[in-house]
């Protein structure tokens, strides 16, 4: 899905996941928002794009390699897209992208990505096997 005011190769890696605006509450002692907020907003939206795949409860056990690029600012729409990487047998990898529409404009910045690594686990919170999806 393209977001207004982007061209192709400039397009957000995934689907859109999780949209919210950044308040003033969000910020850091810079008067930006606080990186960890924009992690958790990350990290919410690989949940739900791991519990999307592994058709239950997911847990997160590492991010690997996440880069903040660009600050974000009180007012912007932080826009997260989720992409599944790879599936192993009940872990799998989903790239995380976090995009910063400004506030009161029509520019969208990529601001974040990173690596999430989930485990599908059962009721108890023990490791399950992620299902295969059916051939087409």
């Amino acid at each position: 899905m393209t977001e207004p005011g982007l061209t192709p190769e400039e397009e957000p890696r995934g689907d859109l996941t999780v949209r919210v605006n950044a308040m003033p509450a969000d910020t850091n002692a810079n008067g930006d928002i606080f990186g960890g907020w924009v992690m958790s907003r990350m990290d919410a939206a690989g949940g739900i794009a791991g519990v999307d795949r592994a058709q239950g409860r997911v847990v997160t056990i590492a991010v690997d390699a996440m880069t903040f690029i660009r600050p974000v600012k009180v007012g912007d729409v932080l826009s997260v897209y989720t992409e599944v990487e790879s599936i192993g047998r009940t872990s799998m990898k989903i790239h995380v992208e976090a995009w910063a529409r400004r506030f009161r404009t029509t520019l969208h910045e990529k601001v974040t990505d990173a690596t999430f690594t989930f485990v599908a686990i059962d009721e108890e919170g023990r490791p399950r096997p992620v299902p295969k999806l059916p051939e087409s």
